[in-house]
């Protein structure tokens, strides 16, 4: 017998229970969902696409519902002979609209034939025209984590791009998905008007949502009878003292599950739930604590030595002496 071997008592499929896992339905989100779905009507009446801006906290829905509505739409528009193309690209990396064009042509390009910097924006915004206009019809752009970009030229740019005589073959919509509330503020009033065509607002998931969500994915991630309705109860309610994060409900019920296999059991039980949470609160802070600058981690550790010497709350010049 080999060191490893497959688990079959506790989990029929660990993955669907990852945050790239599409849902074939999404649960706790029918209000935000309509409104979806009427924003994105225009597309399968053949007219120009709106520009849809999404925001709300990190976990509530936004970027799983997008997947979702974009696959029922990818698959109406072909019956309805509606010519769509998706372009979805994340922005966590993008800091810049220059980079975000650099991205968006390379994703219409083939592999031999990407660009890379040393272009000028002017030249840059050509090759996206030309690449947009190549491909034709209806296109939606998805800018995930869109508040990254620190300047709103392309957000202005691409809505206007066939009025300005960009685009003569291409109709264009952009969805925007932000975490940051305040992003909107930060945009110039030109941008605000086109960019946020349409607004949906992702509110926090109740409890009641959660168990909701957290048993559609237990049903097919787990064995039959393997995770009882207590277990499911208690990360919801983890979840929603947790801003009704959806994303740290599932790896809490992840972990459980690991844990559950690591003692061989033959259930989850909520011991175990109290154990994961503690186990995932701990890799938080470390988290938290390396990516802290060395001189953050310097200051985190002054804090701890002088709350040891029940000196805290302490007043900043203390901590560094001057």
């Amino acid at each position: 017998m080999g060191l490893f071997e497959p688990d079959t008592n506790i989990y029929r499929n660990r993955d669907i229970l990852r945050e790239d896992y599409q849902p074939e339905k999404i649960v706790g989100r029918d209000e935000e969902l309509q409104q979806y779905v009427s924003a994105l009507q225009p597309v399968i009446n053949g007219d120009q696409p709106s520009n849809i801006f999404l925001y709300g906290k990190a976990g509530v829905g936004k970027t799983a519902c997008t997947g979702y509505l974009l696959s029922e739409l990818q698959s109406d528009a072909e019956e309805y002979n509606v010519d769509l193309t998706t372009i979805r690209t994340n922005c966590e990396d993008l800091s810049t609209s220059y980079q975000v064009a650099i991205q968006l042509i390379n994703e219409l390009r083939p592999p031999t034939e990407h660009v890379t910097t040393g272009y000028s924006k002017r030249q840059i915004y050509d090759m996206l025209w030309d690449e947009l206009d190549t491909v034709g019809d209806t296109i939606i752009i998805v800018l995930d984590e869109i508040d990254h970009i620190n300047d709103d030229s392309i957000l202005y740019q691409i809505p206007r791009a066939r009025a300005n005589g960009n685009l003569t073959e291409a109709k264009v919509g952009i969805i925007g998905i932000s975490n940051d509330f305040k992003f909107r503020e930060s945009l110039s009033s030109k941008v605000q008007s086109s960019l946020c065509e349409k607004e949906l607002q992702f509110p926090a998931y109740e409890a009641s949502e959660l168990r909701d969500i957290l048993r559609q994915r237990a049903d097919i991630a787990f064995h039959e009878n393997v995770v009882p309705d207590a277990v499911i109860a208690k990360c919801a309610a983890y979840g929603a003292k947790d801003a009704g994060d959806a994303r740290q409900s599932l790896d809490l019920l992840m972990e459980t599950g690991d844990i559950a296999v690591e003692h061989q059991a033959e259930q989850l039980t909520e011991a175990y739930v109290d154990e994961a949470r503690e186990s995932l609160e701990k890799s938080r802070v470390v988290e938290g604590i390396n990516g802290l600058t060395h001189q953050g981690q310097l200051v985190l550790y002054a804090l701890l030595m002088l709350n040891e010497e029940s000196k805290t709350p302490t007043r900043a010049r203390d901590v560094q002496p001057q």
